[in-house]
């Protein structure tokens, strides 16, 4: 009697002064085997409403080797279906033999491995909280203890000072675990104060969240609208063995290299995306037969367990953080709880990456967009940059101005049609002018002005090394127009391949840039020229059909300057004043002969042609009239009267008309094309585009010599 007050006496002072849970128990082991023969002790604790159980201690005598060295004390399982429901059903302290056990619970894995290390006998003890039955303590033996009735009553005793000793050391194990999750999230916090870069801040969380929760890799993947792929990496870290360093995986590494891609989960599964769970033993391993990436990770890194805990699930984006290591018993639900709890902290360092991010791509879009600016002012055509206005009041130039005033405020896609020099540009400039987009860029585009690749890199942007000559990244004008107007002059010469490009944006609004995988967007209001006629390029396979009606919602048909020519003097006098300033000239007047001369002229080049020869005239002239001897090396009045036919002679047709032209101004320049001295430059047009109209027409340089 004497010994078992003793032991009750050192139990009650293990109980009041030992808070460590190794500790504790080991001094409770030992007591307990002074007076009872045991070789195994266990401790079982149940939920509130007696409906799960979870192992809460377990120690050995000699069997150190026979159980699994790193069990899961955590998880929670039904006791319904297996033998600790008769124990709660009738709660005393009893000696039983597992054979009369296994026969009702064969699937009972404890009791098989118990069996087979020879245990064949069990004491259990019912512990008791306040009237309350809290768990089971169990002491498993090789041969059967013989308890006398005062034994049964001592472990009677002991029941409730050991419910005490396990409520206390769950209080203390939970009031440690606030405790680090609360410097865990200041740890956060601080960093989310002080770092400003994605892979240092996520590093940061990374490293102080291992400091509780074991693993060999952390990710967070986000999903946003639009996005090609369900889910793509945010932030990746993973370590070779468990005590390497955590290494950050390079975004445009192999899919396969990854530790945990768990794209095929997400794909295929909502229900693993929005809930918070625990995946390890069978469960992880059924999986690996599911979803192909995750087989890859168990059969080639050894993954045994993920974690996964949603961010945020939102109606344009969602957001996941996964875990994953090689242990089955890694993750316990403890942590998952910590995980979840720093979700918050997660979701606003998300939240502050992704607008510290915005800025900087719309400060880069700024100052790309005033390069750009600076540049087309320094560079840019001279008709119509400083006027900023139609001249003329005609009928034709009336109904331009009526289409421009229906479209201008909507973001319906316009294609511009006319001849060289009739001012489409201008009618892009105020479409753009006059809609709700005036506050961000006009970015324009010369279809024909580049071979097909450099189109490519300039309508979509190209990634560093993405082909020779690429040193750096190069934004894109689709990229550069977002929440602007893109201007798209000469559609018409567009490669066919990059039709098919073109025509992914306009229906879609994303691109990729070249040499790059990342999908973009761009809200770009499309504004396309051309001076071909599209339905018969159409016609000859020269031009996408799907393309061209996509791009002809509202067409705007721009009349050749011959079809006004009420409007030839008030663009005169307009010119006139500008090109003199420009130029330093005084402002001279125009002979009524000449007048009638220019208003009676077929301008094959339109209103630019009229600009370069009052400019030419503007240059040469000396005394008080303007002096157009230099038209076309001959007197104007002679040059109109050579074009003029009698009313009975027949008219030649525009291609006749167009072929005079090309053929006159490749005679000056003695059959140059391009360059300074070159045709190109005198009729103002691209050089491939004279050399296309050469081709088309029949002209050969062979002929000028």
């Amino acid at each position: 009697m004497q010994q078992d007050d003793t032991l009750l006496l050192h139990l009650n002072e293990a109980i009041a002064t030992i808070r460590d849970k190794d500790s504790l128990f080991k001094i409770v082991t030992t007591k307990l085997r002074l007076i009872f023969p045991f070789d195994i002790i266990g401790i079982n604790v149940f939920d509130a409403e007696l409906k799960n159980k979870r192992l809460f201690l377990r120690d050995y005598y000699g069997a150190d080797d026979q159980w699994p060295a790193s069990p899961n004390m955590d998880t929670f399982t039904p006791i319904a279906g297996s033998p600790v429901e008769k124990l709660v059903a009738d709660p005393y302290v009893r000696q039983i033999t597992l054979e009369d056990y296994i026969g009702d619970y064969p699937a009972f894995e404890p009791f098989q491995r118990l069996s087979h290390m020879g245990i064949v006998h069990l004491t259990t003890v019912p512990l008791r909280t306040s009237g309350q039955l809290t768990g089971f303590l169990s002491l498993a033996s090789r041969r059967r203890p013989h308890l006398s009735e005062e034994d049964k009553k001592l472990l009677e005793k002991i029941g409730p000072l050991i419910a005490v000793a396990v409520a206390n050391t769950l209080a203390f194990e939970e009031v440690a675990r606030r405790e680090q999750e609360r410097t865990l999230q200041l740890n956060i916090n601080n960093a989310l104060l002080s770092i400003k870069q994605r892979e240092p801040l996520f590093r940061a969380i990374a490293e102080e969240l291992n400091r509780l929760v074991a693993f060999e890799y952390f990710g967070i993947r986000v999903q946003r609208a639009g996005q090609e792929k369900m889910f793509q990496a945010f932030a990746e870290f993973s370590r070779a063995t468990p005590d390497a360093p955590l290494e950050a995986l390079g975004p445009n590494r192999d899919a396969d290299e990854a530790l945990t891609n768990a794209e095929g989960i997400y794909q295929q599964s909502t229900r693993l995306l929005q809930s918070a769970a625990i995946y390890s033993g069978p469960e992880f391993k059924d999986l690996a037969v599911r979803y192909p990436r995750l087989r890859y990770v168990y059969e080639h890194y050894g993954t045994r367990a993920l974690l996964v805990a949603p961010i945020w699930q939102r109606p344009d984006s969602a957001a996941v953080l996964t875990l994953s290591a090689a242990r089955p018993d890694a993750f316990r639900p403890n942590d998952l709880a910590t995980v979840l709890a720093l979700v918050p902290q997660i979701a606003l360092a998300l939240e502050n990456l992704f607008a510290f991010e915005q800025i900087e791509e719309l400060r880069a879009q700024v100052e790309q967009e005033r390069s750009y600016l600076v540049d087309e002012i320094n560079t840019s055509a001279r008709f119509g940059a400083d006027s900023g206005t139609f001249i003329g009041s005609g009928p034709a130039l009336q109904q331009t101005l009526l289409r421009i005033r229906q479209v201008a405020s909507t973001d319906t896609t316009v294609l511009i049609s006319g001849e060289t020099g009739t001012g489409k540009e201008l009618v892009a400039r105020e479409l753009h002018n006059a809609s709700p987009r005036h506050a961000r860029a006009l970015i324009k585009l010369n279809c024909a002005a580049l071979p097909a690749q450099l189109t490519e890199s300039e309508l979509f942007g190209h990634e560093k090394g993405a082909f020779t000559g690429a040193v750096e990244r190069r934004i894109g004008k689709f990229e550069l127009a977002n929440g602007g107007s893109i201007f798209l002059d000469e559609i018409g010469e567009l490669p066919l391949d990059l039709q098919a490009k073109l025509l992914r944006v306009l229906q879609e609004k994303e691109f990729e840039r070249l040499g790059g995988t990342k999908v973009l967007h761009s809200d770009a209001r499309v504004i396309a020229a051309t001076n071909r006629v599209l339905a018969d390029e159409v016609a000859a396979g020269r031009f996408r059909a799907d393309l061209y009606y996509r791009l002809n919602v509202f067409p705007i048909e721009l009349a050749p300057l011959r079809e006004r020519r009420e409007d030839i003097e008030p663009l005169l006098r307009h010119f006139v004043q500008r090109l003199s300033k420009r130029l330093g000239k005084p402002a001279r007047q125009v002979r009524p002969a000449d007048l009638a001369a220019l208003q009676a002229y077929a301008w094959p080049g339109n209103i630019r042609e009229l600009e370069h020869v009052l400019e030419q005239a503007i240059i040469v002239s000396q005394g008080p009239y303007l002096e157009f001897a230099g038209f076309a090396a001959a007197p104007l009045a002679a040059r109109t009267a050579a074009i003029s036919t009698p009313s009975n002679a027949p008219l030649k047709t525009l291609r006749e008309q167009e072929r005079d032209h090309i053929l006159a101004a490749l005679q000056r320049t003695n059959g140059r094309v391009s360059g300074a001295q070159g045709a190109a430059l005198l009729l103002d047009i691209n050089p491939k585009t004279l050399e296309a109209r050469m081709k088309k027409l029949g002209i050969r340089r062979t002929v000028m010599g």
